[in-house]
């Protein structure tokens, strides 16, 4: 993997700060990064769902529901 020195100068003092090494902030970083685009994606997904198969007027009738008994 090739980094210009200027982004490890960045992860080096970062990693200082959070009293950690470039190779664990490296791996939290990535990790972090993988974790976003499975959001994504999962987001994508559950979008295409809906658009797919929007919710008709009246599939989730909640006022039943919130109705307290007399």
């Amino acid at each position: 993997m090739t980094l210009d020195e200027q982004l490890v100068d960045k992860v080096d003092r970062a990693a200082r700060k959070l009293k950690t090494t470039r190779s664990a902030f490296t791996r939290d970083a990535l990790r972090a990064a993988l974790s976003h685009l499975a959001t994504i994606e999962k987001e994508s997904r559950h979008r295409r769902g809906y658009e797919s198969s929007p919710v008709e007027p009246d599939e989730f009738d909640w006022e039943q529901e919130q109705a307290w008994p007399d």
